[in-house]
């Protein structure tokens, strides 16, 4: 019997969906249940009486922010959280590893715990698993959660490995530093996504008088297959008898698919988050309704819904309230979205005990993911062309694959941009995942991230990173440090071309290409997602803009583009970035390249392999290298010796007066004394 009574009602057929029901120091629940986000102590524009209206059972405080602000003091003080914010019914509190893992670069992490500096009067704390307990326990929440270390569930194997097996013995700690409390406690399953480590983290932690699991380490840079896919897994491996939270997640298609995979409990900011973009969910799908085709709607925002938004007002008012970015509209669709939220969770219960949840999750599997049904918005169709000129524009043409995705190719040369692997996966996994772009982003702060795209082509890469910042958002992150992409290029007639055929380029299904053919720049709604064209010779260019922290270099190969791939190119580019923690990633691997790289002064690691290579090039700047931050496997004396016997050490067009020199940059580069034969 663990503190909670849990207990299990009914099981769906054809699926792991589960009805349960447990009973909490204040509140009996029943599941699948959704917990709205009050980071600090209240949901953002809602107050406590309007959330028990939408059915709201739990709610979610954070743990890191409140020791923070107020202070275990206050809540001693007063007699726990549920009398300081008038709420009656249950609060889980997660413990704040989350919070530790969003601030990279202003903490350190060890066996104790967490150092790190308060944002709010910038003195230290160190945040351990039983002064984590000790303040849940000052917060008097009724769920607590132990403190584990999240990490990107991208990490290589060693790091997810390390992060795990701390989290397990902090997991311990904690359990001994809740001593007698009637708080019921959760421990985190991590293991990014990683098969045995997920197994072994769940094995583990069941081994321990826990009175609930989370699946932790997920929504944190994963693919939607993967997150499900590992969520399935998780579940599946953890104890029938208690209950099972997927923290952090998500939309509403990501709590059906979760439920169907046998999750129990939910958080997630997006209701009231994706509120304040005047985005609604409803039994017809989602709705932007600051788009212009709801400026005189009459009906409400939901025809099915019975919240107190949808029984007052009509979507034109709730159009006009943000489209004049008036507080009042993000606060009447935080009221709709969370009404939507608990609604969602109680069909699905209904279902599950009648027994017809493998029914309905196929039917709501379609609606959850349509946008604006009535109203739905479409890319510009291409004008049609005669043949000749629909194919080709300029010195560019367009060229089918054998496995059937489309790309650019250069008439002159007959080379093709991304031609053995579809180029929306080349750009994703080369540039977007491989720089760590997301990671860098959910660092915050309001300093720009400042990315480099040289070589512009079809957009591939400037939109993959576009994405990546607008995915973080969907998903309820905010606090995004601003991105600012300059692209430079010097012929846009392959983008055009592939504007001219938007459905086989699915990836400009966006304004921003639109903009920067156009105006030459782009930026989101909010100013802090900025997309900025040099057009013309990118080394005539680069020196107006800001240095770079992240460079896709991506011009076409130096047989075609020999300037872009010379020394004078690499040292022009150390010159405009060394000064910064910068890494540069580029498809190529040739030795000529690699000489030119490390002799204009960068450090070099291996990269991804990519379909026709077996690796690739990322160039690190020398703070970059200092701190080597992401664990870049540099290049060692193998490749040295290598470079040593190669008949092309250097450059085919390298001055002869040079060469000695160049040797010589090469051979005494620092590179080889750090690293190991």
């Amino acid at each position: 019997m663990t503190r909670l009574n849990f207990r299990v009602e009914a099981k769906a057929s054809g699926s792991r969906a589960r009805a349960c029901r447990f009973r909490t120091l204040h509140s009996e629940v029943e599941t699948p249940i959704f917990m709205p986000v009050g980071t600090q102590a209240t949901v953002k524009g809602v107050k406590p009486e309007e959330l028990a209206a939408t059915g709201a059972n739990i709610l979610l405080a954070n743990t890191y922010h409140l020791m923070l602000r107020p202070g275990a003091a206050v809540f001693e003080r007063m007699g726990g959280i549920h009398k300081f914010t008038s709420w009656e019914k249950s609060f889980l509190t997660d413990s704040g590893g989350f919070q530790i893992f969003s601030l990279p670069n202003s903490r350190t992490m060890g066996e104790d715990g967490a150092r790190f500096r308060s944002y709010v009067d910038g003195t230290e704390h160190l945040l351990t698993p039983e002064r984590s307990i000790g303040m849940q326990r000052s917060i008097g929440s009724d769920i607590m959660m132990v403190l584990d270390q999240c990490v990107p569930s991208t990490s290589d194997y060693s790091v997810a490995k390390a992060a795990m097996e701390l989290t397990h013995r902090w997991a311990r700690r904690s359990l001994i530093a809740r001593e007698d409390s009637p708080q019921s406690l959760f421990g985190i399953v991590q293991g990014a996504c990683y098969e045995d480590l997920r197994r072994q983290s769940a094995a583990t932690l069941s081994e321990m008088p826990f009175d609930g699991f989370a699946i932790g380490g997920l929504a944190v840079g994963e693919t939607k297959a993967e997150r499900e896919d590992f969520c399935e897994l998780t579940a599946n491996l953890l104890p029938e008898h208690l209950p099972r939270y997927l923290m952090g997640v998500g939309t509403p298609i990501d709590l059906l698919e979760a439920v169907h995979r046998g999750v129990d409990m939910f958080d997630c900011i997006i209701p009231t988050a994706h509120a304040q973009q005047s985005v609604a969910y409803t039994t017809e799908g989602q709705l932007r309704l600051e788009r212009g085709v709801y400026k005189f709607g009459e009906e409400k925002v939901d025809p099915n819904c019975s919240c107190y938004t949808c029984q007052r007002y009509s979507r034109a008012y709730i159009h006009h309230l943000c489209k004049a970015s008036e507080g009042l509209g993000s606060q009447l669709l935080s009221i709709h979205n969370l009404h939507f939220y608990q609604d969602l969770m109680r069909r699905m219960r209904e279902h599950i005990i009648n027994d017809t949840f493998a029914a309905f999750y196929r039917e709501q599997r379609e609606v959850l993911v349509t946008r604006d049904r009535d109203f739905p918005a479409k890319p510009t169709k291409p004008k049609r062309k005669p043949r000749e000129a629909a194919r080709q524009r300029g010195d560019y043409q367009l060229i089918e694959s054998t496995q059937g995705f489309f790309s650019i190719g250069q008439c002159s040369s007959g080379e093709v941009m991304h031609s053995f692997v579809h180029p929306d996966e080349e750009a994703r996994l080369l540039y977007a995942e491989q720089s760590h772009l997301s990671h860098r982003l959910r660092e915050g702060g309001d300093a720009p991230l400042v990315l480099w795209d040289v070589g512009l082509g079809a957009a591939h890469n400037a939109m993959a990173a576009i994405r990546v910042y607008e995915g973080l958002l969907a998903d309820g992150h905010t606090g995004l440090k601003p991105l600012h992409i300059h692209s430079y290029e010097n012929d846009l007639d392959s983008l055009r071309l592939a504007m001219d055929h938007l459905l086989k380029f699915k990836h400009l299904w966006h304004s921003g290409p639109t903009h920067i053919l156009r105006k030459g720049e782009w930026s989101s709604a909010d100013g802090r997602l900025v997309w900025k064209l040099w057009e013309g010779e990118a080394l005539e260019q680069m020196p107006q803009a800001p240095a770079p922290h992240i460079v896709f270099y991506d011009p076409f190969s130096a047989k075609t583009n020999g300037p872009m791939w010379s020394l004078e190119a690499f040292q022009k580019l150390y010159g405009l970035c060394h000064e910064q923690a910068a890494e540069i990633f580029t498809y190529s691997a040739s030795t000529p390249v690699r000489a030119s790289l490390l002799a204009a002064g960068f450090t070099l690691a291996k990269g991804r392999p990519s379909a026709a290579k077996s690796d690739t090039t990322i160039a690190l700047t020398p703070r970059m290298a200092q701190i080597n931050s992401f664990q870049r496997e540099l290049l060692d004396q193998n490749w040295f010796g290598r470079w040593e016997r190669s008949d092309r050490p250097y450059p085919e067009n390298l001055d002869a007066g040079l060469i000695p020199w160049f040797l010589g940059q090469v051979r005494q580069h620092p590179q080889w004394i750090r690293t190991p034969s």
